[in-house]
């Protein structure tokens, strides 16, 4: 084995980072944080019928201050995702609508996956921790996977059993 080789991979050729370390190059690649994110994904979830909503409700359904919300929504009317209209009421762009519907399917796709391997209570969780770190193209890999185990009830349930006899659960 040659310097800087482990399993015929030479290592010198890429660089490896922290976990927050991808987190932030990943960060830099695109124009929304996970924070942001999370704002418009809320946005997007609850601005039902009407096609706005409240910032005030918005701060309490995210559990942050007023202010904060209002900082953060300034930020993502900068870019153009939604605009923010007197008496605290938010309405999403059609860039905003369609980054949220994107962000919102991301959620699904991953909370049907985890709930497909018999994750518990943690679900959603889980589901917000890992949606912000995947890429666009693993998602649409689990959402192929999800519509495999729907749509063949019989592998679905060969998997449940050999879980069961594997954890015993």
């Amino acid at each position: 084995m040659g310097a800087g080789k482990f399993n015929g991979r030479d290592f010198h050729t890429r660089e490896f980072h922290t976990v927050r370390g991808y987190q932030l190059l990943e960060q830099n690649d695109r124009q929304l944080t996970s924070a942001m994110e999370d704002y418009l994904e809320m946005i997007c979830r609850n601005s039902g019928e009407d096609g706005y909503m409240r910032l005030s409700k918005l701060a309490g359904l995210l559990n942050v201050k007023a202010s904060s919300a209002s900082k953060m929504v300034r930020k993502l009317g900068e870019l153009g995702l939604l605009k923010y209209e007197k008496y605290g009421i938010i309405v999403l762009t059609d860039a905003g609508r369609e980054a949220g519907g994107f962000l919102l399917e991301r959620h699904r796709i991953i909370e049907d996956f985890l709930k497909l391997l018999g994750c518990g209570e943690d679900v959603l969780i889980q589901t917000e921790l890992i949606e912000h770190s995947i890429n666009p193209g693993t998602v649409e890999n689990l959402k192929m996977l999800n519509d495999f185990f729907a749509g063949d009830t019989e592998i679905a349930d060969k998997f449940a059993e050999y879980k069961k006899n594997v954890c015993g659960r």
